[in-house]
């Protein structure tokens, strides 16, 4: 069983006089429980296809099904649900709010989602516990390392046991050992739970880990041009 799959999926922006063609013609398959990496250099059009995949953006083009719904034709408000509800999100630069603790950043998606306080401070806790954050509930980010913080981010994107974890260049800002430490914790999470994992990435570290590596190169999966 699939947990995303795209059809024909481009995207073009408009943003100058000239249209820049960002995705063409992407098909792709990711298997339930899968941990795969999209690997290509900047501007080959990783990005863009994990946040098409993610509902963060439309496509010009083509189709995308997420656990067999097709999301690219989906009002914005259905979108925002199963975005809310299925999938969490891992960006590059940890998207923390810095006026709140650790615990309240992971617990945040769940105030979204209308859980109660005692389940939300009990399984953010649990969760940061798991990632090795034990004792820095209190902490803002800017009293935590770029380590800690993505780590936070990582707790926050899995605290709701979503179908899909989409992670945009994880490691990008952190030192190797952090950074194989924070892919160590993502590949438990994987077998453990059986959460699907798509990485955007040109870390060697990450393809070391991963199940599967596609690669892209100027917005089409190579071999598919």
């Amino acid at each position: 069983m699939e947990s995303v799959r795209t059809v024909a999926l481009s995207k073009v922006y408009n943003k100058s006089r000239i249209p820049v063609e960002a995705l063409r013609g992407v098909d792709l398959e990711v298997d339930k429980g899968e941990f795969l990496a999209i690997v290509g250099p900047s501007g080959s059009g990783k990005t863009t296809l994990l946040n098409l995949i993610g509902a963060l953006d439309r496509p010009t083009g083509g189709e995308i099904f997420v656990g067999g719904s097709n999301i690219s034709r989906l009002s914005s408000g259905r979108q925002a649900e199963i975005r809310l509800r299925q999938i969490g999100f891992v960006f590059q630069e940890f998207n923390l709010i810095p006026v709140l603790t650790a615990i309240e950043n992971v617990e945040y998606v769940m105030l979204l989602q209308g859980l109660n306080r005692n389940i939300r401070q009990a399984r953010s806790r649990a969760i940061l516990r798991e990632v090795g954050l034990e004792g820095m509930e209190d902490r803002r980010p800017a009293e935590l390392s770029g380590g800690q913080q993505q780590r936070v981010a990582v707790a926050r994107a899995i605290v709701t046991e979503p179908d899909i974890v989409l992670a945009d260049e994880p490691t990008a800002n952190l030192d190797s050992e952090t950074g194989a430490s924070l892919l160590d914790l993502m590949k438990k999470l994987n077998r453990d739970k059986q959460v699907t994992i798509i990485v955007s990435t040109h870390d060697p570290m990450v393809m070391e880990r991963v199940n599967r590596v596609v690669r892209m190169r100027d917005g089409c999966l190579d071999g598919a041009r």
